[in-house]
């Protein structure tokens, strides 16, 4: 599998995504909570949504506790939280394809939101379908491998026999593809030798987008962020391609 590159899209805000923990972890509990919901129980083992947002939660350092007190809290709702999983596609500067998930209480709110940033920031908002085709979807699994030290025939080996379809050896991190619906028995077995950085399914773009213009690259960067920043967006993918 060719040109995931999305953990190195990660990495320039690596540092703005570290101060940012306790909003990280506000937004996979609204997932949780949704997925409970719409799964219509709190034990993974019945409800596959919830094992995967639960194998995001734990590759993102969510503590057990606050992971069982989100599922008590959904379980136990009555009204209040009414979150509605909702998808936007629209294009960035010079046709960057962007998917916007969000789970709002509010959809008007976050709709005009997210309409508004597409705008500011030199991009619009399409219509469902128009972006997606060029995404697919698939379980992504990212292992630590900052000193280089793990042996990419063993690891792949070892990804293999946890029921992983592939594999990308990226230096520092190691790229592991499932099935959307295997990434959590995949992310526990992976889980017992390797330190997972992130455990999700995502929108793998199939080609990518570089910016050459400054100004393009700016808009790009401040459209990232104020989406990211939004407390109803979920997950951004797009499939902007830094030129290093």
């Amino acid at each position: 599998m060719s040109g995931h590159s999305k953990w190195h899209n990660i990495q320039k805000t690596k540092g703005a995504a570290d101060a940012k923990r306790a909003q990280a972890f506000t937004k996979i509990a609204r997932e949780m909570i949704v997925a409970v919901k719409e799964g219509g129980s709190g034990d993974p083992a019945n409800n596959s949504r919830l094992a995967t947002v639960i194998a995001k939660a734990k590759a993102a350092n969510m503590p057990n506790d606050n992971i069982k007190r989100t599922i008590e809290k959904a379980l136990g709702s009555t009204g209040g939280d009414n979150f509605t999983s909702v998808t936007y596609e629209g294009y960035g500067p010079s046709g960057v394809a962007i998917i916007v998930e969000a789970m709002p209480d509010n959809l008007k709110r976050t709709a005009s939101a997210g309409r508004h940033y597409f705008d500011k920031y030199n991009g619009n908002m399409g219509v469902p379908g128009c972006v997606s085709f060029c995404f697919d979807k698939k379980g992504v699994i990212v292992i630590d491998n900052e000193d280089e030290e793990l042996d990419e025939d063993s690891v792949l080996e070892v990804v293999l026999d946890a029921g992983a379809d592939d594999m990308e050896y990226e230096g520092e991190v190691i790229t592991v593809y499932t099935q959307p619906d295997d990434v959590a028995p995949v992310a526990e077995a992976l889980s017992a030798k390797y330190h997972l950085l992130s455990a999700q399914v995502e929108m793998v773009p199939q080609n990518y987008v570089t910016l050459t213009a400054e100004g393009d690259i700016k808009n790009m960067s401040k459209m990232l962020e104020m989406f990211e920043d939004n407390e109803d967006v979920q997950n951004v993918w797009h499939n902007w391609e830094n030129a290093d």
